[in-house]
């Protein structure tokens, strides 16, 4: 890696290095507290609903699955609130601000006494994600240089996928041991960390001193930024209505002891870490035949996941699938809003996280459902496997307006 200009100064590869690595500890704190939820939701559900969880398991893990789905509307109302408010501040102080924020939020978040004010601190908790990312993929983007964006907004995403495979697993199996409220603290503690490294390895990255939240929020009078972010929220949909339930598609459908869950989590990051390295290379050669081809090998994934997810094998198999595909898609789709993004680039940054947290949301939402009507513990498959294939209809039709010139002048990339 050759030495970088930032501002001013020139950084040396070491600190390039150093820097994105500070960046992907808040990615792995951000990771962990947002999947780690899902991990435990059997734990949660008996906590928060004793009775309900004797008398219907079922509806009290679908219950317990708001916990998620407030985390993820936090980021849907976070990223565009907060980045566009924030574009003219140094971005390395901002970042470090949010990390504060996720610290002070999970720790409230495990000591609140009562499920309203979990939501509740969930929902907060939730409100920084998408600034964070958004404004770590425009710090790692400058930091790799012109050609090598994607592969920034990789790295910047590498502490998310990384949380995956160690952090979420951790946290699941301290979380079976001594209660999840423990599993939260832990992911404060994360923050904590994340914090002093943010504060001391990135270099100063200023904002854009011209920038306005009225000038920030025209990114939402442009159409390929719509259709990129509905692309990215219906197909990683697919990914939360089968991630959500993993835990009880674990014990009760594959039969698996409880034991086998944090395994089973870690499977799904290893292929999201390993997805995210590939996507980001893929992204930078093609971003639309990435982002066609990983969708489409999304659907393969989830397909195969719904009719063998009950033998233990082809579950393990099958989730790394899906997490491969669906984190090679994160890097091409970041990278999509920054193509097409014009003068509007902070916002839109974080504006992909707030498509994917409603994804979260719907998935999350229509799996539990799917669950609740007594459809299966493998019926979250399908219902991921329509939203991929909505998903893929959007990104093709926005594809076709885009070469036809109905969407304006093509972007420069």
């Amino acid at each position: 890696m050759l030495p970088v200009t930032s501002g001013p100064t020139t950084l040396s590869s070491a600190r390039v290095r150093l820097a994105l690595l500070a960046l992907a500890v808040g990615g792995f704190g951000i990771g962990t507290t947002e999947f780690a939820a899902m991990g435990l939701l059997p734990q949660i559900a008996t906590d928060l609903f004793p009775a309900l969880s004797t008398a219907d398991p079922e509806q009290a893990n679908a219950q317990a699955g708001l916990v998620i789905t407030a985390y993820a509307l936090g980021v849907v109302v976070g990223a565009p609130t907060i980045n566009s408010l924030v574009a003219r501040f140094r971005r390395d102080r901002v970042l470090v601000i949010l990390a504060v924020a996720f610290t002070l939020m999970n720790l409230a978040a495990a000591l609140a006494p009562t499920f309203e004010l979990i939501l509740v601190f969930r929902f907060l908790a939730g409100i920084p994600h998408g600034a964070y990312f958004g404004l770590a993929a425009l710090v790692a983007a400058k930091l790799m240089g012109p050609g090598r964006r994607a592969q920034g907004v990789a790295f910047a995403m590498a502490g998310l996928t990384v949380a995956n495979v160690i952090g979420v697993p951790l946290a699941t199996l301290i979380g079976q041991a001594f209660g999840w409220r423990v599993a939260f603290v832990l992911v404060a503690a994360i923050f904590a960390v994340s914090t002093v490294a943010i504060w001391f390895a990135v270099p100063r990255m200023d904002g854009s001193p011209e920038q306005t939240m009225r000038r920030e929020l025209t990114v939402f009078r442009n159409g390929r930024v719509w259709f990129a972010l509905l692309t990215g929220c219906i197909i990683l949909g697919g990914l939360f209505a089968v991630y959500t339930y993993l835990s009880p598609i674990t014990t009760e459908l594959a039969g698996l002891p409880e034991g086998a869950v944090p395994w089973v989590l870690a499977t799904v990051g290893l292929g999201m870490t390993i997805g995210n390295l590939v996507g980001g290379r893929v992204a930078d050669w093609s971003v639309m035949k990435s982002l066609f081809g990983f969708a489409f090998l999304m659907l393969l994934s989830l397909f195969g996941f719904a009719l063998t997810a009950q033998w233990p094998v082809t579950l393990f198999l099958f989730t790394f699938a899906v997490g491969f595909a669906t984190q090679g898609l994160g890097p091409t789709i970041q990278t999509r809003l920054m193509d097409v993004a014009g003068d509007s680039q902070t916002i839109a940054a974080g504006l992909i996280h707030s498509a994917l947290n409603v994804g979260n949301a719907l998935g999350a939402y229509f799996g539990g459902v799917a669950i609740a009507a007594k459809l299966g513990y493998a019926s979250p498959a399908v219902v991921g496997m329509g939203l991929t294939v909505v998903g893929i209809a959007i990104a093709a039709l926005g594809y076709v307006l885009e070469r036809r010139g109905i969407l304006g002048p093509r972007p420069t990339r």
